[in-house]
């Protein structure tokens, strides 16, 4: 007779890693976290549902089409923990989601098999006036303790010192659901894509999860007939691949955006990634925040050299406290060496 699999060992053997962007082995942050609950005396989860990346909805589609999923899978690792060792469980929610989706959440947590969560689970909204760093799972934790916003120096992570220095698990609202579906072997190692961008079909998709960035628009009967570009990854948090390298998976948040080449404006999409790097940057750390001002300066001033230019994108990525610093290179870089400079 074959020996049942524990949750634990299910989600390893799935191999599921977080949807968040991080990529993060779930099973090994859920057992981390585990470990450090025995030596404390309190710990706590805090589901991130404020999905800051920009022209990402896949959280959006499952609050709204999953919720019951969503939830189950909250308990699954709410049990697993230990429901004695957790505090408080955070739903973590943009304003706007709070509104679509709080009394779709709560209707499922009134359900007697959640009785137990219910009673620990507290809808935070995140405030109107805060930024794309949000999303980042140190800088939610300030944000939740009335703290400046800015990631935290790591280590330690927060399944060790999180909330008030206890463990916490913080993971999407997607790595939740697919937990939820791997309890009941119902897992298919799909994940969920946002497409966007000059798009026929720009919606929400399951696919499987190592396909490429050209079986994904083949599959979704969207693949371009024109001169084309794509991001991958997130809104701006991502890499740029031309035509020829569609053979790439799509990582990250899962957000794959089409532009056509002879409607697209290169330097305006430079202009605005730059911008918006510049304004997002919480200004913790020199290298992004001078880092991310400079560049935007000289390209502003079309004093883009190359040398300047990639020595200012190697600090960002060597020296930056959290991702975003550290993904703007990326994203420039693929896009100069990809698309600007065909």
């Amino acid at each position: 007779m074959k020996k049942k699999l524990s949750l634990l060992q299910k989600i390893e053997q799935a191999g599921l890693c977080g949807r968040g962007g991080s990529a993060y082995p779930t099973a090994k942050k859920w057992q981390l976290t585990k470990e450090f609950l025995k030596k404390a005396n309190k710990g706590f989860i805090v589901v991130n549902a404020a999905e800051g990346e920009p022209g990402v909805k896949k959280d959006a589609y499952l609050l709204e089409k999953q919720t019951a999923e969503v939830i189950n899978g909250v308990d699954l690792a709410f049990k697993f923990l230990g429901q004695n060792k957790i505090a408080k469980v955070y739903i973590y929610l943009s304003a706007d989601y709070y509104q679509k989706y709080h009394l779709k959440l709560k209707k499922v947590l009134a359900a007697k098999q959640y009785a137990a969560l219910n009673k620990k689970v507290i809808f935070f909204i995140k405030p109107h006036r805060l930024s794309y760093i949000c999303g980042e799972e140190t800088a939610l934790l300030n944000i939740i303790e009335g703290k400046r916003i800015e990631p935290r120096p790591r280590p330690p992570f927060p399944g060790e010192k999180g909330l008030w220095k206890k463990p916490t698990l913080v993971n999407n609202v997607e790595t939740f659901y697919s937990v939820s579906l791997i309890d009941k072997n119902d897992y298919n190692h799909e994940r969920l894509y946002t497409l966007t961008g000059a798009l026929k079909y720009r919606q929400v998709f399951s696919l499987p999860a190592e396909y490429s960035v050209e079986e994904i628009l083949r599959a979704t009967n969207n693949y371009p007939d024109f001169p084309f570009f794509v991001m991958t990854g997130g809104g701006v948090c991502g890499e740029i691949l031309n035509e020829n390298q569609l053979n790439a998976p799509v990582e990250g948040s899962g957000l794959l955006m089409v532009f056509d080449k002879e409607k697209t404006d290169l330097n305006k999409l430079l202009d605005y990634w730059l911008k918006f790097y510049e304004k997002e940057s919480c200004g913790a750390c020199t290298a992004c925040r001078e880092g991310t001002y400079r560049l935007r300066e000289l390209f502003e001033n079309k004093q883009v050299k190359a040398a300047m230019f990639q020595d200012l994108l190697d600090n960002l990525e060597d020296s930056s406290l959290c991702s975003l610093g550290s993904s703007l290179p990326q994203t420039v870089k693929s896009f100069f060496d990809n698309v600007y400079k065909k």
